[in-house]
């Protein structure tokens, strides 16, 4: 997918998905304060923060799609994955709040009204939330976005706290209202492993972690006819967009224009072979005793 196609849908989805949370926050959070279960207000306020992530996303999509410039000659990619972990800051924000909140309630406790409204409300958001986080991760995965996935990830976490919520309602109807409080507790459990696995992700990539397989490269590279064999090979970016860079030892005996053009022949296999990546850098190295692979013809093309 061209980058300019990329960050329009990415973009387009993140839109999409903003309105959905933003009903789903204000139908939980709404019935929630009228009828007093922290639960469901918690709940309201986690996807309220969904909606906040996806304007984070917007930001960060619009400043990643900029084009390199004199001071960023790799692009501002990196911008979609900073995007990422401001989400999963926001989620440690709501996990404070959601705290304060069930921590003051075991001292002043309170029974919620649960009505069959209240679990019509959960039932109706938490399929709008399995539909959104499916319908993001599916993109997210397919056009290897982070921000799409790290938004769809803060999505799930929602769904499990749907559930907390709705067990809650159970419970205070058997007679148990510190359930209330205590599953606002569970919820914010489970937005911290979502926001700690969020960060993981998100580091690998500002860390300039390996993306591919040093022996995948090397068997597309060394297949080459001119090549005699390849090493030292990096990767680094993010899954949608690959930087590599490596050496390849050719016969010293060639032509610069020969030299040059098994250079352009290794990019291209590497592009052919290897979605996702958008540089090839590589260095040659002349070496007197090798074995150059031969052409379709049965001849060293390496030479002049």
């Amino acid at each position: 997918m061209a980058i300019g196609n990329y960050y329009f849908t990415v973009r387009r989805v993140l839109i999409i998905v903003f309105f959905l949370n933003l009903a789903v926050s204000l139908a939980k959070g709404i019935y929630g304060f009228k009828t007093g279960s922290l639960s469901m207000l918690s709940d309201g306020i986690h996807s309220l923060f969904d909606s906040s992530s996806n304007i984070i996303g917007l930001i960060g999509i619009g400043l990643a799609s900029r084009p390199p410039d004199k001071e960023h000659p790799y692009g501002h990619a990196k911008f979609e994955t900073f995007a990422s972990v401001g989400i999963a800051v926001l989620l440690f924000a709501t996990c404070m709040e959601i705290s304060r909140e069930a921590l003051g309630r075991f001292f002043s406790p309170s029974v919620p009204e649960i009505t069959a409204v209240s679990f019509v409300i959960m039932g109706v958001t938490m399929v709008i939330n399995v539909i959104v986080s499916f319908y993001e991760y599916t993109l997210g995965k397919r056009l290897k976005s982070s921000i799409l996935v790290a938004d769809s990830m803060h999505t799930r976490s929602d769904i499990y706290a749907s559930v907390g919520v709705i067990l809650g309602f159970v419970a205070v109807m058997a007679g148990y209202p510190l359930a209330d409080p205590i599953l606002a507790l569970v919820i914010v459990g489970l937005i911290v492993l979502t926001g700690i696995e969020i960060l993981k992700e998100s580091s690998q990539v500002l860390l300039d972690r390996a993306l591919v397989e040093e022996s995948i490269v090397r068997m597309a590279v060394d297949s080459v006819p001119g090549v005699c064999t390849s090493h030292r090979v990096r990767t680094r970016g993010s899954p949608g967009e690959i930087y590599i860079d490596l050496h390849i030892v050719v016969d010293p005996t060639i032509s610069i224009e020969n030299a040059h053009r098994i250079g352009l022949e290794v990019e291209a296999k590497i592009k052919q072979s290897i979605n996702g990546v958008r540089d090839v850098v590589v260095h040659m190295e002349p070496r007197e005793s090798c074995e150059v692979n031969l052409g379709s013809n049965g001849e060293d093309e390496g030479h002049t």
